[in-house]
């Protein structure tokens, strides 16, 4: 069992770039607004009971993933590095697969702001992340969210491997999605 966490801030391009990967391997692919996006018309996101439901579905996929014979698992997610709730978040659903005998792999994504902006307006996110339709206050999150948490590692902060990084600004997601596969053997 594979597990590819790929991480970045919002409109990093994790979520592309797992379709793509998806696409070169037998891995299959969960974004992180899978469950926000099923959750929201019920529940804000933001909500105690959005989070916890959305952290219940995804632990629910993560456990039945880990137990099953498929190939493997990407799931994309915007780690805030300043937070220990995120650290122990990402510890905790690393461990479901490890404790199973999988492999975990940290995909870590970073984009200039600009390339960001621009991207946050693309039609292709747009129609698979419905929440983020209102692009005033879509631009607006990612831009406080910058204010506010750090959504990119600092250099030797992350200890586990395999681990990559890798500047996305002037890449295509077909070209990280083979330098992932390359990169971990996939």
């Amino acid at each position: 069992m594979k597990f590819i966490i790929l991480f970045g801030p919002q409109a990093v391009g994790k979520m592309t770039v797992g379709q793509e990967l998806a696409k070169i391997t037998d891995l299959k692919l969960f974004h992180n607004h899978m469950t926000i996006e099923l959750v929201t018309p019920f529940f804000s996101y933001g909500s105690p009971a959005g989070k916890r439901l959305v952290r219940l579905f995804r632990q629910e996929i993560f456990e039945e993933m880990a137990k099953s014979d498929q190939e493997g698992l990407i799931f994309t997610f915007v780690w805030a590095f300043d937070l220990q709730s995120d650290w122990d978040y990402i510890g905790e659903i690393s461990r479901i697969f490890e404790s199973r005998g999988g492999t975990v792999y940290y995909v870590e994504l970073e984009a200039d702001m600009a390339e960001r902006l621009e991207r946050n307006k693309n039609p292709h996110r747009l129609t698979h992340k419905p929440t983020k339709r209102n692009l005033e206050f879509s631009e607006r999150d990612l831009l406080v969210s910058m204010e506010n948490h750090r959504l990119n590692s600092r250099e030797g902060e992350i200890k586990h491997a395999p681990y990559i990084r890798i500047n996305n600004t002037h890449l295509s997601p077909k070209t990280v999605a083979r330098m992932i596969k390359e990169q971990f053997g996939l």
